[in-house]
């Protein structure tokens, strides 16, 4: 499974927004952790369900996300 294999978007899950593995946790969820200062490993301590893999594929899915034309600043 790649970083970005474990992101899912469903429409009616969580609104349409990324999620990890089909999970109701968001990527936004696990960015705000990781922004407020946790290590993956408190964020996976945090969010028992995650793999510290998921954490890396948030990250990598923000980092595309965030390349691509006409993302936000």
């Amino acid at each position: 499974m790649t970083p970005t294999d474990r992101i899912t978007v469903h429409p009616q899950q969580c609104g349409g927004r990324p999620c990890v593995r089909g999970m109701r946790i968001r990527v936004s969820d696990v960015l705000d952790l990781l922004a407020a200062g946790l290590s993956p490993a408190e964020v996976v301590a945090e969010l028992p369900d995650l793999e510290i893999e998921d954490v890396t594929a948030c990250l990598k899915f923000a980092s595309l996300q965030a390349s691509q034309p006409g993302a936000a600043a």
